[in-house]
């Protein structure tokens, strides 16, 4: 366990590398307790934002800079090795603006950000989850609890949709109209069977920096597996 509030478990002193993962709207860092903790000498660190498990009592950030600027100085200490950030769909665009935090403020820039299944900041707002009501995100939210491995009773759901609808609507406000050209490397991450962003749409995130483009197989979810394809891309382009 970790006595810093945003990770569940303090990050090793032992990893040579660590990549930080932002949790998938609507959830909490324990979203990836299917992932191992360690990939060879690549620590995976699950961050845990307000608003949500065990910071539910918190305020949510309502936009991505706000996320940004309070997360580069809690990660601060941790950046004294390699490090990549990930995020998927939603959580792609806060760990984008964190780089650029941390280019802005002079800190340590990531080894690699891994972009998941999100089409590139000036692109958007994109997604078919912002168009959706509050009974459609519940079904949404239902398939993910299912998704995760749990059982998705009407308070675990309405909590969840609280949590959802607070990010969407986070999602919505982000549109910078010039994207900030990062000097670490990209890694864009689309997957063949994704109904919700179309990998072919994510060409622009080499507007954001020098993108390496990868297509996995599965759908919008299969993320949250571990799956091989995925955990070889970390290892691959972290480590290289």
């Amino acid at each position: 366990m970790s006595n810093n509030r945003w990770f569940l478990r303090e990050p090793s002193a032992e990893s040579a590398v660590r990549l930080f993962c932002l949790p998938y709207s609507g959830c909490g860092a324990s979203m990836y307790r299917k992932w191992p903790r360690f990939l060879g000498d690549v620590e995976i660190v699950p961050v845990q934002l307000p608003g949500r498990e065990n910071r539910f009592r918190e305020e949510s950030y309502t936009t991505y800079e706000a996320l940004a600027d309070d997360l580069v100085e809690v990660l601060r200490p941790y950046l004294d090795r390699p490090f990549g950030i990930f995020g998927h769909c939603g959580s792609a665009l806060p760990g984008y603006e964190t780089a650029v935090r941390l280019l802005e403020r002079g800190y340590p820039t990531p080894a690699r950000l891994f972009v998941s299944s999100q089409i590139a900041p000036h692109d958007g707002p994109h997604g078919r989850f912002l168009q959706m009501s509050d009974a459609e995100l519940a079904e949404e939210v239902h398939t993910l609890i299912v998704e995760l491995g749990g059982t998705p009773r009407p308070d675990l759901v309405e909590l969840s949709l609280e949590i959802l609808r607070a990010d969407v609507e986070t999602n919505k406000r982000y549109h910078p109209q010039k994207p900030v050209r990062l000097p670490c490397p990209i890694t864009a991450l689309g997957w063949d069977e994704d109904v919700e962003v179309d990998h072919r749409l994510m060409g622009s995130w080499a507007d954001c920096g020098e993108t390496t483009f990868r297509v996995l197989h599965g759908p919008h979810y299969r993320f949250m597996e571990a799956p091989d394809d995925l955990m070889d891309a970390f290892t691959a382009d972290l480590t290289s």
